[in-house]
């Protein structure tokens, strides 16, 4: 297989072989200190190749393209499921193991079980369909780019969200990363209950503020599903029961 043959290579590769449907997967935040960390997956038809010419890596489009083809694999999807893995899930148990248990629940939660999986640059043990890891996979299989777009975007709206009900910390602009900005409201506020105490920005601003820091904080996975809103995640975080 070459490169140079498109996003939609591996897909019709593995589709000659028998191997279909293939699914992506794809997480956004993991190197946030602010926030959930949310996984997708997602199957994408063939035929829609030309549809979705120029889906690529979320982080290389604008947020207008992203909602573009977010809204473009919502209705064309064969099958998509997203989980959203709150702040204290990942504390707990670490970033890594959060983002494969959350890739084990996205592909399970899919409405069609794949034949295959394609996973964004490491392995994903415990999968319930055979799959290979793909360096760059989020900008070289279309599907991981689709699960890319999902996660992204169903990110940046609960951070938006989350933003409307504490506005001093800017979560609509830098959406929970490390920025300067991001920083200096830490440490003028302290941190909130969306904050990673595992990160050491964090904790630090924490400390000055005089505030405990929690050794071990415990949470659920949320529920997977199609699609999640940033109102699903606000009611499951104040303890509500989500069916999405």
């Amino acid at each position: 297989m070459r490169r140079q043959g498109g996003a939609w290579t591996l897909q019709s590769v593995l589709h000659r072989k028998g191997l279909g449907p293939v699914a992506g997967v794809d997480e956004a935040g993991r190197g946030a200190c602010a926030g959930p960390l949310v996984v997708a997956a997602c199957v994408l038809r063939a035929a829609d190749a030309e549809a979705l010419a120029g889906l690529t890596d979320s982080k290389l489009l604008t947020a207008a393209r992203r909602q573009y083809y977010y809204d473009l694999i919502v209705a064309r999807a064969v099958a998509r499921s997203v989980v959203v893995i709150p702040p204290a899930e990942v504390d707990e148990f670490g970033v890594h193991v959060a983002n494969v248990e959350g890739m084990r629940r996205a592909v399970a939660g899919l409405a069609v079980h794949p034949g295959y999986v394609l996973t964004d640059g490491f392995p994903v043990p415990g999968l319930t369909a055979p799959n290979m890891a793909v360096i760059d996979g989020d900008r070289v299989a279309a599907c991981v780019s689709a699960a890319s777009v999902l996660a992204k975007v169903t990110r940046d709206r609960i951070m938006v969200d989350l933003h409307a009900g504490m506005p001093r910390y800017g979560f609509d602009e830098h959406k929970g990363y490390c920025t300067a900005e991001h920083n200096a409201s830490l440490l003028a506020h302290g941190p909130c209950a969306e904050h990673r105490f595992s990160f050491v920005n964090v904790v630090q601003a924490a400390r000055a503020r005089g505030l405990p820091v929690p050794s071990r904080r415990r949470a659920s996975l949320l529920p997977a599903g199609p699609e999640w809103r940033a109102a699903d995640y606000a009611t499951a975080r104040a303890g509500g029961a989500s069916t999405r």
